[in-house]
């Protein structure tokens, strides 16, 4: 058993053991007779079928629900550092499935406040700015107003407020310490946060007087504040928070996570085509130490980081991504191959991405949540 790995809602080291993870969260494996009844809804998504989404917690509660008429609604956001990059779209393009698939509210939470309160080379003017553009990239991914909404912490703070107060109540400093790690350091605005991070949990009570149940699609990292929600949403009324969890996206180096930390082995949406040919150029493979031995041996695109942009993000056709395993097994297809394929696929993607992050620059004041709210 692997214990040398770290998953927390600031901090993913090592490499994760995601089954260890379902034992030592309490979280439910995503079976197969779960992903069956989602195909009657319609077409499954990639990251359903290959086991990217891999656990939950009342998912299937949430959907006996919806088979009863009552609509639920989902909750995703952002902790605004930085610049957005490959791996936090790939929930938002998820949330973005499901949103389609079962035609409900989108609530989206830039944690401007969080990233101030947990970092101290940030200024709120920092975290404000940099939530303005990772929302661009958010409403890219083709949002619609009519039905999604962004929230951001300290302009929202009125519509927040109460909510978290009603959580932050109901959770003492002794489960805080237990669930976080807190110590004598940590600034008391850190200790209160996730009474904040759980308000959108219950917002549309707050909205429309509905307590109506909310769905979180989320990476696994996040379930800290959410276990807290859980426990708080019976004794306030409100039923719990239903999650479920993907596995975090890869790293150029290999990690199990990309980070903006490591900006050179990190995609981001406004790379242009030469930084991302770079990159990809530089990334780790699971191929051999040379183009004889490769064609002899073949490849491994178990350990591959550019195979698994493939898996995760960048070939949806299965039968396609099955023929790319077999010929790099075989030693059929060089890693230089696969690095132009995937090159050419983030670089088209990204040209129209960014096409689109510039028109979502004259439409982000249809999302936002009025003043009044």
């Amino acid at each position: 058993m692997n214990d040398d790995f770290k998953v927390t809602p600031w901090e993913v080291t090592g490499e994760i053991d995601y089954d260890q993870l379902i034992t030592r969260f309490g979280t439910k494996k995503m079976d197969q007779e779960l992903i069956d009844r989602l195909a009657g809804y319609g077409e499954l998504h990639p990251m359903l079928r290959r086991g990217v989404v891999y656990s939950h917690r009342d998912f299937d509660w949430l959907l006996d629900q919806y088979d009863k008429g009552n609509r639920f609604f989902l909750y995703t956001g952002r902790g605004p550092s930085g610049g957005t990059h490959l791996g936090h779209l790939m929930p938002w393009m998820f949330n973005r499935y499901l949103q389609d698939l079962f035609k409900v509210n989108m609530y989206f939470q830039l944690t401007d406040d969080e990233k101030y309160l947990f970092n101290e080379n940030l200024s709120l003017e920092d975290t404000k700015m940099a939530a303005y553009e990772n929302v661009l990239d958010f409403i890219a991914l083709g949002f619609e107003p009519e039905n999604t909404k962004v929230i951001l912490d300290t302009k929202d703070i009125k519509l927040l407020y109460p909510l978290a107060l009603k959580v932050a109540k109901r959770v003492t400093f002794s489960t805080a310490k237990a669930v976080f790690g807190f110590e004598n350091s940590h600034n008391i605005g850190q200790i209160f946060y996730t009474s904040i991070q759980a308000a959108p949990c219950f917002i549309e009570d707050a909205l429309y007087g509905k307590k109506t149940p909310c769905l979180i699609p989320c990476g696994i990292d996040q379930d800290a504040h959410f276990r807290v929600a859980r426990d708080v949403a019976p004794l306030l009324g409100y039923p719990k928070p239903t999650l479920i969890y993907n596995k975090m996206f890869p790293g150029l180096t290999g990690s199990d996570k990309m980070s903006s930390s490591q900006p050179q082995t990190t995609i981001f949406t406004t790379d242009k085509p030469k930084d991302v040919k770079k990159k990809i150029g530089n990334a780790f493979t699971g191929g051999q130490v040379s183009v004889e031995e490769q064609r002899k041996l073949g490849g491994r695109p178990e350990v591959c980081s550019v195979f698994k942009y493939q898996y995760y993000l960048f070939e949806n056709d299965d039968k396609a991504l099955d023929d790319l395993t077999e010929r790099c097994r075989k030693g059929e297809i060089l890693c230089g191959e696969c690095k132009q394929l995937l090159t050419k696929r983030i670089n088209e993607f990204l040209e129209e991405h960014q096409r689109k992050r510039e028109e979502a620059k004259e439409r982000l004041h249809e999302f936002l949540l009025p003043d009044s709210c």
